[in-house]
């Protein structure tokens, strides 16, 4: 049944790194379909909101829903359900360097409960055309430059048709033409109804992309639909 509730909402939350409190009194939600950057100078919190969104981070304060599922309290059990609706997009790609890029995409889904083969052969065909590689499905990883392995880790992330994506500085390590490239794709994902929440250090990218931003500082985070604030490039 189709629900209009939020994909993401967080309700009085504080984020801790063991005893340390990294983030404080967190409030906002993220319609579906929505597109926001998440920006913070290194070290503000941003990929520890997201460890908290996907389970990674234990949440002792506060509520946080995400795709249906409470994670306060949430049982480890849970988790790889959690993460079935979710499509996490690491900086360091996490891709098996001794298997080709249909191997790296078919444990993900023997892993998510696919059985089916017929369908697994074509899922993987839709997502590796969805993100412009449809041709590269016997390279091994070291075979593919840095923009070409950043979007099998997307194709890998869109396998399951997840609610939303979450990004962790999906273009740090790639040129200003490639980082463009990965951002069209986000863009067209996000057009088909995938919400985004994308952390970025990229002063660049903000501007080429304007959209609702969410910014980490000094333990609270900010939100560009409520109030006004300034970025700087230090980002």
């Amino acid at each position: 049944m189709f629900s209009s509730d939020p994909v993401v909402k967080i309700t009085d939350a504080s984020i801790f790194q063991d005893q340390h409190t990294v983030l404080n009194n967190i409030n906002f939600e993220i319609e579906k379909g929505e597109f926001v950057f998440l920006v913070g100078r290194t070290g503000s919190g941003k990929s520890s909101l997201l460890k908290t969104l996907y389970a990674d981070l234990p949440l002792r304060v506060g509520d946080v829903k995400i795709v249906g599922h409470n994670i306060r309290g949430i049982k480890s059990s849970e988790i790889p359900m959690l993460r079935r609706k979710l499509g996490i997009i690491f900086q360091d790609f996490q891709l098996f360097n001794d298997r080709t890029v249909a191997e790296n995409l078919m444990f993900v889904m023997k892993a998510t409960g696919w059985t089916d083969s017929a369908k697994m052969k074509a899922r993987l065909s839709e997502v590796l055309m969805q993100v412009g590689l449809g041709s590269v499905e016997k390279k091994m990883p070291h075979q593919l430059s840095g923009g070409e392995q950043q979007r099998i880790v997307i194709a890998r992330a869109l396998l399951n048709e997840p609610q939303i994506l979450l990004a962790d500085e999906p273009t740090g390590n790639l040129d200003p033409d490639v980082s463009n490239g990965i951002m069209r794709i986000f863009q067209q994902i996000n057009k088909s109804g995938t919400a985004v929440l994308m952390a970025t250090h990229s002063y660049g990218l903000i501007k080429r992309f304007p959209t609702r931003i969410l910014k980490c500082e000094e333990g609270k985070v900010f939100d560009s639909k409520v109030e006004k604030f300034e970025l700087t490039n230090e980002y």
